[in-house]
């Protein structure tokens, strides 16, 4: 693997409450920076649209029936594509395999210079959606969803990072790096959002909590 420097993004609060620090006097006419509840923000209001159920049935689950990486057109399937749109000074050969490029994984901070320490990962992993409603879907559905270049359900990653994640839910997995709360289940609630699928009741609570980092 060729790792270049890792970089740590550090999250900063501007709570003073958070940090302990003294605050000067507040304007009573300003209410507090922390006063506007998780809901009221627009990943909050989608969250609470979200349908909350048990997660469903392992049963019939394959990734087969989410075929990809599919083609893109000019010789690039899924995964090239999103190589080239997340790496930096990416080159490519005819195949659209990239030959040089830098990739930085917003999971954990860490640059990558070789696309094999890269994994794709599905922001809601296929078999999380295949218990919270996908099982219902046809074939041609599932590819579509896992082959969405639209929303953002597809990152560039570390590799070793995507496999700790595997098919877990935030309230079994949460990004190494703090300061991509805020993004992850922005990301996450808007992917179950717009594809209607359900979240369990500790899913729910783990995405109100990473939210509150916003």
């Amino acid at each position: 693997m060729n790792r270049i420097l890792p970089t740590v993004a550090v999250a900063v609060s501007a709570l003073t409450a958070c940090n302990g620090s003294t605050a000067g006097p507040s304007d009573p006419k300003q209410p507090p920076a922390n006063s506007v509840s998780v809901a009221a923000t627009a990943p909050g209001q989608q969250l609470e649209q979200l349908t909350v159920a048990a997660a469903g049935s392992m049963d019939g689950y394959s990734r087969d029936k989410y075929p990809h990486w599919i083609s893109q057109g000019d010789n690039c399937n899924t995964r090239e594509v999103v190589l080239k749109r997340d790496g930096e000074g990416v080159k490519t050969g005819n195949d659209c395999y990239p030959t040089s490029g830098t990739w930085t994984s917003p999971y954990d901070g860490a640059t990558w210079t070789d696309p094999s320490d890269i994994d794709i990962d599905h922001m809601v992993p296929l078999a999380n959606s295949w218990i919270s409603g996908a099982k219902a879907w046809t074939n041609e559905q599932r590819q579509a969803f896992a082959n969405d270049l639209t929303n953002p359900q597809l990152l560039a990653v570390t590799d070793n990072v995507n496999q700790s994640k595997s098919d877990k839910s935030p309230d079994r997995w949460r990004p190494p790096l703090k300061s991509y709360w805020c993004t992850y289940s922005t990301d996450w609630i808007k992917v179950k959002h717009h594809y209607k699928l359900t979240i369990t009741t500790q899913e729910k609570e783990a995405l109100k909590d990473m939210l509150n980092s916003c």
